[in-house]
């Protein structure tokens, strides 16, 4: 196998084992969140909850706006996937001696321009910390301003903002060298400390009669940033000495004494950071602009109850998609680096696509399983789990709704992920221009469901789908032309279920959507019919599932082989 192969494989097998790892630490800390939920939601007022929901938003777009485009720039750099060479002789005429020496420089070069570029997240959220602080407490409604520890909420969850932009370059590092098990391990700490911090004092609150608000959920906040900072210190402990680079600011310079970097930052990443920011802030607007419209545009009740269907449909986004969609953007970031030269290898755009198209395959399988089963069980579980105050129609029906919504943004997640790693500098700047449009049309959506329509918390999930819809052919549309121009496809046979799995999965939507019409369905015959479709879904495609099954143990166990391999061989 050639260096180039190698190197493919290696970063598909981290790519697999980093995803697998993030998948779990998604579902640890939903898990977290979602008990710490339960344990407060039955007590708590739709109107507290959506507050809650602007804290967040709040909270997410100072990160948002500080570090997104700064971490692209940085992803799109070559991934250090080899520790630096320690060899036995010393003598520095030797070819092979010189030659690690000059990747160690390299390497070394490499990580401290990345942690260099992480410093700018912390001074850009110094400004949009301040920006935001003062914008959202000037022009919050005077029933939110007016909210028990509300201005003490803004002032905390600020300070966390900060304190976990600090972390970035310890997240940096993690990213460049794939230390998966680490970020693992601190994450999901983070997640239980906030969980627990969140849930101690909403339950302090209500035995001893105290009036919080929303104060519990920046408490949170403030405890899941700590966490996160005293975790990465304690987990890269060492690791910059290893590898020849300091966690701090710092102009580098070569043996010759020549500076590599202008002023400390290098400057090619800053420029691309420049060029995805504005189009971050667009991307940022459609992401969250749900939020945002249901904030302008309905009552806080609309709100919690568009947060709580956000928070539970959401779920399996947070838990399976955020992790596919990251590691994802990350390899491709990897394969669909040129390295300056503008040229790409065919072995690592097939490799790309062949990793695009397996993704896409799973979450057809996923939308096909899902758009049946989900509305009728949704209903069924929230019953159990929201208690009397949130057992309505409306909010069942709106959690069912947005079972067909979660497809919409997975497909999206991993298009542009795709789209963010091959596109060059004018393409990025077409891309915002577009993603202008697909504001214009998000907007244009919204106003008819939510003001015309009059459709609430429904509406802006319809409002959604049209967002996802627009982007979601945009970028279909760049990657079959990228793909095109490297002499490559990707066919609709290649992303899709067979026509049989197909046909049963539109007969199962007739039958659960005729007994919904007729009589309500019981936990008990979705789960009798759920079963029985799965079983069916999963014998039509077997072939399909069996390839990949045989692939992945393949992988485990080329893995193994290599671990387990003697030095010197």
């Amino acid at each position: 196998m050639s260096p180039s192969d190698e190197n493919v494989s290696a970063m598909l097998a981290s790519s697999a084992s980093g995803t697998t790892l993030m998948i779990l630490v998604q579902l640890a800390s939903r898990v977290f969140t979602f008990t710490a939920n339960q344990l407060i939601l039955r007590g708590l007022p739709p109107a507290i909850l959506g507050i809650a929901f602007q804290l967040e938003l709040y909270f997410i777009s100072i990160l948002y706006f500080s570090r997104e485009s700064i971490r692209v720039a940085i992803q799109r750099q070559p991934l250090q996937f080899k520790s630096i060479a320690i060899f036995d002789h010393k003598d520095d005429t030797d070819a092979a001696f010189k030659k690690a020496n000059d990747e160690s420089e390299v390497r070394t070069i490499a990580s401290q321009s990345a942690v260099n570029m992480s410093y700018l997240s912390l001074m850009l959220g110094f400004l949009f910390a301040m920006a935001f602080a003062a914008s959202y407490i000037q022009f919050a409604p005077s029933e939110v301003s007016q909210l028990p520890f509300y201005h003490a909420s803004v002032v905390i969850a600020t300070a966390a903002s900060l304190m976990e932009l600090s972390a970035e370059p310890f997240f940096t590092v993690v990213q460049q060298y794939m230390l998966h098990r680490k970020r693992a391990v601190v994450e999901m700490s983070a997640a239980f400390v906030k969980s627990l911090a969140t849930c101690l004092a909403y339950t302090w609150a209500a035995r001893t009669g105290h009036v919080v608000g929303v104060l519990p959920f920046s408490l949170g906040y403030l405890c899941y940033s700590s966490t996160l900072i005293c975790g990465y210190m304690l987990a890269l402990r060492g690791v910059s000495d290893k590898w020849k680079f300091s966690m701090f600011l710092t102009k580098i310079t070569s043996r010759n004494g020549s500076e590599y970097l202008l002023e400390r930052f290098p400057w090619p990443m800053v420029t691309l950071s420049t060029n995805v920011f504005f189009q971050s802030v667009i991307k940022h607007i459609l992401t969250q602009g749900d939020s945002m419209m249901l904030a302008a545009m309905t009552s806080l009740e609309d709100q919690g109850i568009y947060a709580l269907a956000s928070n539970y449909g959401g779920l399996v986004a947070r838990v399976l998609f955020q992790p596919i969609e990251e590691s994802s953007r990350t390899l491709f970031s990897s394969l669909l680096n040129s390295g300056g030269t503008g040229k790409l290898s065919i072995k690592n755009v097939n490799a790309a696509k062949s990793h695009l198209t397996e993704v896409l395959r799973a979450y057809s399988l996923i939308a096909l399983v899902g758009f049946p089963l989900g509305p009728a069980l949704v209903p069924q579980v929230l019953h159990v789990l929201g208690g009397r105050s949130w057992a309505s129609p409306r909010v069942s029906s709106l959690l069912s709704l947005y079972c067909y919504y979660l497809p919409f943004l997975a497909f999206n997640g991993i298009s542009e992920a795709f789209v963010s790693s091959a596109a060059n500098t004018a393409e990025l700047r077409n891309q915002a221009v577009w993603m202008g449009v697909f504001s214009a049309c998000f907007a244009s959506a919204a106003y008819l469901f939510l003001k015309v329509g009059g459709l609430g918390a429904h509406g802006m999930v319809y409002a959604n789908i049209v967002n996802m819809a627009v982007r979601i052919l945009w970028s279909f549309s760049f990657i079959r032309s990228f793909l095109s121009r490297h002499k490559s496809g990707v066919a609709l046979a290649e992303v899709t279920p067979r026509p049989l799995t197909c046909i049963a999965g539109v007969i199962m939507c007739m039958i659960l959507t005729t007994r919904q019409s007729y009589a309500s369905v019981n936990i008990g015959d979705a789960l009798t019919f759920g079963a029985v479709y799965i079983v069916v879904v999963l014998y039509l495609e077997r072939r399909y599932l069996m390839m990949y099954y045989t692939k992945a143990r393949e992988m485990v166990k080329s893995k193994a082989n290599k671990t387990s391999k003697p030095k010197g061989e």
